[in-house]
C-alpha cells in the first residue's frame, strides 16, 4: 500500500514549475457570483447543451462577455479529423468577434460534473489577444471557480512582445 502525498494549496499564491520565480494566483471557488457571472455561466450551461462531441463524449459549453455587455455562447464541435475540432471557448470568442465586438472582459465555460475543467493553450492565447481578464470554471453542480488570465497564462504571446509568428 503506498501513502499518498498530501498537496497543500493555501495561500494566496503558488509558485509555478515552468517559471518558478512566477507567482500565480490561486483560483477562488464563489458559491455566490455577481449578477454578470451567473447569467454567462447560464449561457454558458445553455450551450454546452448543444455541444457536438460525438467522439469525446464530452460536451462542453463557454460564454463570453463583450465590453459593452453582450454575451455570445459557443459549445465544443469535433470532427472525424480531431486537429480540426473547435473547442467551445474559441467558438464563443469567434461569435463575438464575426458580430464586430473585439474587446472582450470574462468568460465562463462550463464541462460534466465532477471534473476539473480549465481551458487549453490555445483558448488561453486566443482570450489574451481579445482582452478576457476572468475566467469562471464551472460545472452543472457546485460552486464556480473565478480565476484571473494570467494566473492560466503568466507569459501570453502579445504584439508589443517583439515575437514574430509564421504569416503575420
Amino acid at each position: 500500500m503506498s501513502a499518498k502525498k498530501r498537496v497543500r494549496r493555501r495561500g494566496s499564491s503558488r509558485s509555478s514549475k515552468a517559471f518558478p520565480g512566477l507567482k500565480q494566483p490561486a483560483a477562488t471557488r464563489h458559491p455566490r457570483l455577481p449578477a454578470n457571472y451567473a447569467r454567462l455561466v447560464r449561457a454558458a450551461t445553455r450551450a454546452r447543451r448543444r455541444a457536438y462531441a460525438p467522439y469525446s463524449q464530452f460536451p462542453v459549453g463557454a460564454a463570453v462577455l463583450a465590453n459593452d455587455g453582450t454575451i455570445y455562447a459557443g459549445c465544443n464541435v469535433e470532427n472525424a479529423s480531431y486537429g480540426l475540432a473547435q473547442c467551445a471557448e474559441r467558438v464563443a470568442i469567434h461569435t463575438a468577434v464575426a458580430s464586430g465586438r473585439r474587446r472582450l472582459n470574462a468568460l465562463a465555460v462550463v464541462g460534466p460534473a465532477g471534473i476539473t475543467l480549465t481551458p487549453c493553450g490555445a483558448c488561453r492565447q486566443v482570450m489574451e489577444e481579445f482582452g478576457v481578464q476572468t475566467v469562471i470554471i464551472a460545472a452543472p453542480r457546485g460552486a464556480p471557480a473565478v480565476v484571473a488570465l494570467p494566473a492560466l497564462l503568466p507569459i501570453p504571446f502579445t504584439r508589443g512582445s517583439g515575437s514574430r509568428h509564421a504569416g503575420l
